[in-house]
C-alpha cells in the first residue's frame, strides 16, 4: 500500500516514565480517532533481538537503557511510514524477554502516534514528530502500577519487580527519561486519565483531520 500522493501524516511522539500513562493516552487516541485514521507504534517493539543470549541473561538486561533498543530500524520504519509505505513492525514477547517471530503490519494513516519511555531522547527521532508529549506521573504511582502490571500480566514476582525497579528502571528514568521532558511541547500532568489535557489533544488532531 502506498500514499505517495497523499499529504504527510501528523506524527505525535508520546514519552514518559514506566507506567506513567503514555500507553493509556495512545490507546485512548486510537479509540476516539479510530484505527483507520491513526496508527500506533510502540517503542517496545524495537528492543534488540537477544536470541543469542540465555533466558537468565535476557531477564537481567536493562530494558530502560537506550542500548536496549535498535534505533536505526526504529527510525527507518517510522520514516518509511511517514513516506506512505506499509511497515512490518517487530512484536516483542515480554514473557520471553525477546523479539518474537511475529510482525505487526502498520498501514499509512493521517495520524501516527509513537509511544515509549525514550521517545524524546534521540534528536533524529524527535525530528520526525510534529507534536511531542511527555506524560508526567509521580514515581510512587508509577511503581504501584508497574507492580500490578508485571505481576498480573507478565508473570513476574513482587521481589523481582522491585529488584529490577531499583537496579535499572529508577536510575534510567532519572538519567534518561526525566531529562527528556524538556523536549516536550506539551506535558500531561497526572498521567493518561487527565481528561482536560486529553481533550485538548483530541481537538488538535481533529483539526488536522479536517
Amino acid at each position: 500500500m502506498s500514499r505517495e500522493n497523499a499529504a504527510k501524516p501528523f506524527v505525535i511522539g508520546v514519552a514518559g516514565g514506566t507506567c506513567s500513562g503514555k500507553t493509556t493516552v495512545a490507546e485512548r487516541l486510537v479509540e476516539v480517532i479510530g484505527p483507520d485514521n491513526l496508527a500506533l507504534i510502540r517503542q517496545d517493539a524495537y528492543y534488540i533481538d537477544r536470541t543469542h543470549e540465555a533466558f537468565e541473561v535476557r531477564a537481567a538486561a536493562n530494558y530502560d537503557h537506550p542500548d536496549a533498543f535498535e534505533w536505526p530500524l526504529m527510525i527507518k520504519q517510522l520514516t518509511n511510514l511517514i513516506a506512505g509505505q506499509t511497515t512490518k513492525v517487530p512484536v516483542y514477547d515480554y514473557a520471553d524477554h525477546n523479539r518474537s517471530a511475529e510482525v505487526e503490519v502498520i498501514h499509512p494513516t493521517k495520524i501516527v502516534v509513537f509511544e515509549g519511555i525514550l521517545t524524546l531522547i534521540d534528536p533524529a527521532l524527535r525530528e520526525l514528530f510534529d507534536l511531542k508529549i511527555f506524560v508526567d506521573t509521580p514515581a510512587d504511582i508509577r511503581l504501584t502500577r508497574r507492580l500490578q502490571r508485571d505481576i498480573t500480566d507478565r508473570g513476574r514476582t513482587h521481589d523481582s519487580v522491585i529488584a529490577q525497579y531499583l537496579a535499572t528502571v529508577r536510575p534510567s528514568h532519572e538519567f534518561f527519561v526525566e531529562p527528556s521532558k524538556r523536549f516536550a511541547d506539551v506535558i500531561f500532568p497526572e498521567g493518561g486519565q487527565n481528561d482536560a489535557a486529553f481533550n485538548v489533544l483530541v481537538a488538535r488532531i481533529r483539526e488536522v483531520l479536517r
